[in-house]
Protein backbone atom coordinates (compact mmCIF):
# COMPACT_ATOMS: atom_id res chain seq x y z
CA UNK A 1 0.00 0.00 0.00
CA UNK A 2 1.11 3.61 -0.86
CA UNK A 3 1.77 6.66 1.38
CA UNK A 4 -0.12 9.45 0.07
CA UNK A 5 0.45 12.31 2.06
CA UNK A 6 -0.72 15.44 -0.60
CA UNK A 7 -3.36 17.89 2.19
CA UNK A 8 -0.64 19.48 3.65
CA UNK A 9 -1.24 22.92 5.17
CA UNK A 10 -0.28 25.24 2.67
CA UNK A 11 1.04 28.73 3.90
CA UNK A 12 1.78 32.40 2.71
CA UNK A 13 5.48 31.45 2.02
CA UNK A 14 4.57 28.63 -0.75
CA UNK A 15 2.68 31.30 -2.34
CA UNK A 16 5.38 34.18 -2.47
CA UNK A 17 8.03 31.12 -3.22
CA UNK A 18 6.24 31.22 -6.44
CA UNK A 19 5.66 34.47 -7.34
CA UNK A 20 8.15 36.22 -5.86
CA UNK A 21 8.56 39.10 -3.07
CA UNK A 22 8.63 42.03 -5.24
CA UNK A 23 6.29 44.84 -3.43
CA UNK A 24 5.07 47.57 -5.87
CA UNK A 25 4.76 50.72 -2.80
CA UNK A 26 3.72 54.21 -2.91
CA UNK A 27 4.65 57.13 -0.83
CA UNK A 28 1.69 58.67 1.52
CA UNK A 29 2.49 62.20 -0.18
CA UNK A 30 2.20 61.23 -3.52
CA UNK A 31 -1.06 62.05 -5.16
CA UNK A 32 -3.51 59.41 -6.25
CA UNK A 33 -2.85 60.16 -9.77
CA UNK A 34 0.61 58.90 -9.40
CA UNK A 35 -0.45 56.45 -7.47
CA UNK A 36 -3.38 55.71 -10.36
CA UNK A 37 -0.09 55.87 -12.70
CA UNK A 38 1.25 53.20 -11.16
CA UNK A 39 -1.53 50.70 -10.72
CA UNK A 40 -2.05 51.11 -14.62
CA UNK A 41 1.70 50.84 -15.54
CA UNK A 42 2.30 47.35 -13.24
CA UNK A 43 -1.46 46.15 -14.22
CA UNK A 44 -1.83 46.28 -10.18
CA UNK A 45 -5.08 46.37 -8.38
CA UNK A 46 -3.21 47.79 -4.85
CA UNK A 47 0.03 49.59 -3.66
CA UNK A 48 1.26 49.32 -0.30
CA UNK A 49 1.72 52.71 1.57
CA UNK A 50 4.70 52.62 2.90
CA UNK A 51 6.74 56.08 5.26
CA UNK A 52 10.28 57.24 4.69
CA UNK A 53 11.68 54.11 6.19
CA UNK A 54 9.75 51.87 4.01
CA UNK A 55 7.16 50.97 6.97
CA UNK A 56 3.53 49.82 6.24
CA UNK A 57 1.50 52.09 7.45
CA UNK A 58 -1.81 51.92 4.85
CA UNK A 59 -2.61 50.30 1.44
CA UNK A 60 -3.83 51.78 -1.50
CA UNK A 61 -6.94 49.94 -4.00
CA UNK A 62 -8.82 50.84 -6.91
CA UNK A 63 -11.31 50.90 -4.61
CA UNK A 64 -10.81 53.83 -2.38
CA UNK A 65 -9.86 55.61 -5.72
CA UNK A 66 -13.81 54.48 -6.93
CA UNK A 67 -15.64 55.29 -3.65
CA UNK A 68 -13.55 58.16 -1.90
CA UNK A 69 -12.20 60.15 -5.11
CA UNK A 70 -14.54 59.82 -7.95
CA UNK A 71 -18.23 59.38 -5.57
CA UNK A 72 -16.76 62.28 -3.71
CA UNK A 73 -16.13 64.71 -6.94
CA UNK A 74 -12.51 64.99 -5.86
CA UNK A 75 -9.58 65.48 -8.06
CA UNK A 76 -7.09 62.30 -8.38
CA UNK A 77 -4.77 65.33 -9.07
CA UNK A 78 -4.96 67.07 -6.05
CA UNK A 79 -5.85 64.11 -3.62
CA UNK A 80 -3.20 62.62 -1.54
CA UNK A 81 -2.50 59.08 -0.85
CA UNK A 82 -2.47 59.13 2.90
CA UNK A 83 -6.02 61.03 2.61
CA UNK A 84 -7.88 58.20 1.06
CA UNK A 85 -5.73 54.80 1.76
CA UNK A 86 -7.14 52.38 4.04
CA UNK A 87 -4.51 52.77 7.47
CA UNK A 88 -3.99 50.33 9.35
CA UNK A 89 -4.19 47.40 7.04
CA UNK A 90 -4.89 44.02 7.95
CA UNK A 91 -2.18 41.59 6.95
CA UNK A 92 -0.47 37.80 7.72
CA UNK A 93 2.94 36.43 8.08
CA UNK A 94 4.47 33.83 6.22
CA UNK A 95 3.30 31.27 7.89
CA UNK A 96 -0.17 32.14 8.08
CA UNK A 97 -2.48 28.93 6.43
CA UNK A 98 -3.76 30.22 3.19
CA UNK A 99 -7.28 28.98 4.24
CA UNK A 100 -7.11 31.42 6.91
CA UNK A 101 -5.91 34.02 4.35
CA UNK A 102 -9.13 33.05 2.31
CA UNK A 103 -11.52 33.56 5.18
CA UNK A 104 -9.91 36.70 6.24
CA UNK A 105 -10.65 38.37 2.70
CA UNK A 106 -14.12 37.06 2.75
CA UNK A 107 -14.94 38.23 6.33
CA UNK A 108 -13.16 41.88 5.97
CA UNK A 109 -14.26 41.57 2.28
CA UNK A 110 -10.38 42.98 1.20
CA UNK A 111 -8.64 41.87 -1.65
CA UNK A 112 -4.79 42.63 -0.86
CA UNK A 113 -2.72 41.14 1.99
CA UNK A 114 0.60 42.57 2.86
CA UNK A 115 3.13 40.12 4.27
CA UNK A 116 4.97 41.07 7.11
CA UNK A 117 8.01 39.08 8.84
CA UNK A 118 9.86 40.09 12.17
CA UNK A 119 8.13 43.82 11.62
CA UNK A 120 9.63 43.96 7.84
CA UNK A 121 7.18 43.91 4.65
CA UNK A 122 8.22 40.73 2.50
CA UNK A 123 5.41 40.59 -0.29
CA UNK A 124 1.88 40.89 -0.81
CA UNK A 125 -1.09 38.14 -1.69
CA UNK A 126 -4.32 39.29 -3.48
CA UNK A 127 -7.10 36.93 -3.95
CA UNK A 128 -5.76 36.19 -7.36
CA UNK A 129 -1.99 34.49 -6.32
CA UNK A 130 -5.03 32.57 -3.66
CA UNK A 131 -7.12 31.28 -6.34
CA UNK A 132 -4.06 30.32 -8.57
CA UNK A 133 -2.51 28.75 -5.75
CA UNK A 134 -5.46 26.56 -5.16
CA UNK A 135 -5.97 25.36 -8.43
CA UNK A 136 -2.37 24.70 -8.89
CA UNK A 137 -2.82 22.20 -5.94
CA UNK A 138 -6.05 20.56 -6.81
CA UNK A 139 -4.41 19.72 -10.47
CA UNK A 140 -1.28 18.61 -8.62
CA UNK A 141 -3.65 16.13 -6.16
CA UNK A 142 -5.64 14.97 -9.09
CA UNK A 143 -2.52 13.89 -11.08
CA UNK A 144 -1.73 11.82 -8.41
CA UNK A 145 -4.60 10.26 -7.16
CA UNK A 146 -5.00 9.06 -10.78
CA UNK A 147 -1.36 7.27 -10.75
CA UNK A 148 -2.26 6.60 -7.14
CA UNK A 149 -5.43 4.42 -8.63
CA UNK A 150 -4.04 3.50 -11.27
CA UNK A 151 -0.65 1.78 -9.68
Amino acid sequence: MHSLNLFVMDKVRDILQMKGNLIYTICITCTVYEALEVLEEKNLGALVVVDESGKLIGIFTERDYARKVVLKGRSSKETYVRDIMTDSPVFVSPDTDIEYCMQLMTNKFIRHLPVIENNELTGIISIGDIVKHVISNKDFIIQHLEHYIVS
